[in-house]
């Protein structure tokens, strides 16, 4: 699990926090995790395109903690139970914008069980199929490409978009881009740090955008922390971003979103 991103203007839906006795309600016992949520924004629209879920323990503590503490088999398993538990929160905040789930390779492959929890999960709570977005870290080993492929795209079918999270942090991002087209890629944010002032990165990326571009696939600049990387990339045409210059993760709420101030270029209204 992953790093994620500030404040100052408008709220997003349902801000107010979730209690534990709301949601414990309806699993019938205190939670072992939970979720907190950063918003993608749209910085050309002015609004927000999507909230990714970011696992959390029960009192805020961060993803290592959690995990630290599981066997393989019980990451396997929250991998599972997880995606319900953040589409209960994202139902109780009222969120109506995307939400972006992050699920392993392996749990779609070895079984159908993982992922049509998750599509129970969405009906039994009102929440659209076509609103759900999930992530595969481009570091996660796929072992079986073909098989990995065409359950996708029988989950893109039912209306889900599919993005490749982490691009550029690994070995496999461009097979993962030639044996299918996902529907986003965000951007590592090592390849986002100090970009204005790296010649190698911005030839890298342009590429990368390009790619994207070409191919229909929605490009996320992700991990932003300072107004000279959101302008770089939006002198790119890029126009989705996520990271702490917009908003911080939010413990179980939608956190305001930090708009920078204009000046020229694309507009976003606060």
């Amino acid at each position: 699990m992953k790093r994620a991103s500030q404040d100052r203007a408008r709220p997003g839906r349902g801000a107010g926090r979730v209690s534990h006795a709301r949601l414990a309600g309806w699993h019938g016992a205190s939670p072992r995790h939970s979720y907190a949520f950063q918003p993608i924004v749209d910085v050309a629209s002015g609004s927000v395109f999507s909230y990714e879920a970011l696992l959390r323990g029960p009192n805020n503590e961060p993803a290592g903690v959690i995990l630290g503490t599981m066997s393989d088999a019980e990451i396997h398993a929250l991998d599972e139970t997880g995606r319900q538990r953040a589409l209960e929160l994202a139902s109780a905040l009222g969120m109506e914008a995307r939400l972006n789930l992050n699920f392993m390779p392996r749990s779609i492959i070895d079984s159908d069980a993982a992922i049509e929890s998750t599509f129970a999960a969405a009906a039994r709570l009102g929440f659209p199929a076509d609103r759900i977005v999930l992530e595969i870290t481009e570091t996660q080993a796929i072992s079986d490409h073909g098989r990995f492929t065409a359950t996708v795209n029988q989950i893109r079918a039912r209306g889900v978009r599919v993005a490749i999270d982490d691009f550029g942090a690994g070995y496999s991002g461009l097979n993962l881009l030639a044996n299918f087209q996902p529907d986003m890629v965000k951007l590592d944010m090592e390849l986002v740090r100090n970009i204005p002032r790296s010649g190698p990165r911005q030839a890298i990326v342009r590429a990368i955008i390009q790619v994207c571009f070409d191919l229909g696939i929605d490009f996320i600049a992700e991990g932003v922390e300072s107004e000279d990387e959101m302008r770089w990339f939006e002198h790119q045409g890029v126009r989705l971003f996520q990271g702490y210059l917009f908003a911080r993760p939010a413990f179980e709420q939608l956190p305001p979103v930090t708009w920078p101030a204009r000046t020229g270029g694309i507009a976003a209204s606060a």
